[in-house]
């Protein structure tokens, strides 16, 4: 099957693959936006987790080629599977997601009621509240998707694709070992990791049906300078030292792209009112445990919901009359911020504090042994020794700090006369 896309061209895909989209469940993401409520600020964001996926699973296909163009797997039986394997699970890596935003997982049931057998002999804590990744292992191992892919993979079973979504699913690592070599790692990082298929495909996409330049990237120049190295027997994605600029460049234009589109002032104010819907003792919106029943939970069926709640965050959503933006602030002390926030506190103006922070790369924030690192190299000095990208680029020492936008929003109703008392007042 032939699927013509905007960002890539044409897609090929085979019959297994196209078995997995036809389900019921990866139909429902027709229905699920890629951006959520960026739409009121991009009109053009239209486009959906659908198209999304299929763009990453057809962008997983080249990584793994353009990785593994010249290594010498003994069986290539093996380097086929593996090679399927990174596709659906790049497929399929969404298909949990739930309706508009992150913000729906507050009303998501207790992990427990999602009975995943898979969990069963897994280190998790099953009392925590469920989220989209606990919903797409869901549906990959205990649902149509699954049998699925084990009617068209005869080498492959769910739990094996479930393994490379969750890298932290313990499992029989003899699955991945070929040739003394554990693979999982890096087919792992190809689906997820600071440079995967993920982010190579929605980068480009988000900017492309956006209309702004900020996530262009090189992106063939990244991808032919993909490889891996060897540590402890592991596999791990590398890349070689002339594509570290093109990296930096890539790190660079996904935290511009936070900054200027993820974080635009009226999506956060539009999830900012859902999340206060949601968490009111009146919210009638919850997002059930039976797998079955979740596939008709889509964008569609919260703003129709939306419309015909008594709520007012409900309201303001379904009838566009969102707080606006009083104040904006740029990286400030905390204290100024709890000025302010008295401020409006003491003179009883309802306002809607929103924080909004990102930091360049979650190597900030995450032991890199425990993200898997990836390694530079260097194809023509054979005396360098690979290296942690963190510690092959100062791009993270540069950007080392955290961006943050604080802002105010208040009743559209009342919008004239707070910031006309924002010029008298010193904050």
């Amino acid at each position: 099957m032939e699927i013509r896309d905007p960002i890539h061209g044409s897609i090929q895909l085979n019959d297994g693959e196209v078995a997995v989209i036809e389900t019921v469940e990866f139909q429902r993401l027709r229905e699920i936006k890629q951006l959520g409520f960026s739409e009121f600020s991009f009109p053009g964001a239209t486009h959906n987790r659908f198209l999304h996926s299929i763009g990453v699973t057809f962008v997983a296909g080249q990584v793994f080629d353009s990785i593994f163009r010249a290594y010498p797997f003994t069986k290539n039986s093996t380097k086929n599977r593996f090679r399927q394997l990174v596709k659906l699970a790049a497929l399929l890596h969404d298909i949990g997601h739930g309706p508009l935003s992150h913000t729906t997982e507050q009303v998501m049931p207790q992990l427990s009621q999602l009975k995943i057998k898979i969990y069963e002999n897994q280190k998790i804590d099953q009392t925590r509240r469920a989220n989209h990744e606990d919903y797409t292992v869901k549906f990959v191992t205990d649902s149509t998707v699954s049998d699925v892919i084990r009617e068209n993979f005869t080498d492959i079973l769910p739990e094996h694709v479930a393994y490379l979504i969750d890298k932290n699913l313990d499992c029989d690592e003899s699955l991945f070992i070929e040739g003394g070599i554990n693979f999982r790692p890096i087919l792992c990082q190809i689906v997820s990791s600071e440079l995967d298929a993920d982010r190579m495909d929605y980068l480009e996409r988000d900017s492309f049906f956006c209309g702004i330049n900020y996530g262009k990237i090189d992106k063939d120049w990244l991808m032919q300078n993909l490889t891996l190295h060897i540590v402890n027997n592991s596999a791990y994605l590398a890349l070689n030292r002339r594509a570290l600029y093109a990296f930096d460049d890539f790190l660079i234009s996904r935290h511009h792209m936070h900054l200027m589109v993820y974080f635009h002032h009226k999506s956060i104010i539009y999830e900012e009112m859902l999340n206060r819907y949601l968490s009111s003792p009146d919210c009638q919106f919850i997002l059930p445990a039976d797998s079955k029943e979740y596939i008709n939970y889509t964008d569609y069926k919260l703003y129709e919901h939306l419309d015909t709640v008594d709520n007012e965050w409900a309201q303001r959503i379904a009838q566009r009359r969102p707080y606006r933006v009083a104040l904006e602030l740029h990286n400030q002390e905390k204290n100024r911020i709890d000025r302010i926030s008295k401020l409006f506190s003491d003179k009883n103006i309802d306002v809607i504090h929103a924080s909004s922070n990102v930091r360049l790369s979650k190597y900030h924030s995450t032991n890199p042994e425990e993200s898997m690192n990836i390694f530079v190299v260097d194809q023509y000095d054979r005396w360098d020794v690979p290296s942690p990208v963190d510690s092959a680029t100062q791009i993270f020492q540069k950007y080392e700090g955290e961006r943050v936008i604080d802002r105010f929003y208040v009743a559209p109703e009342k919008y004239l006369e707070i910031k006309k008392m924002l010029t008298e007042v010193r904050y």
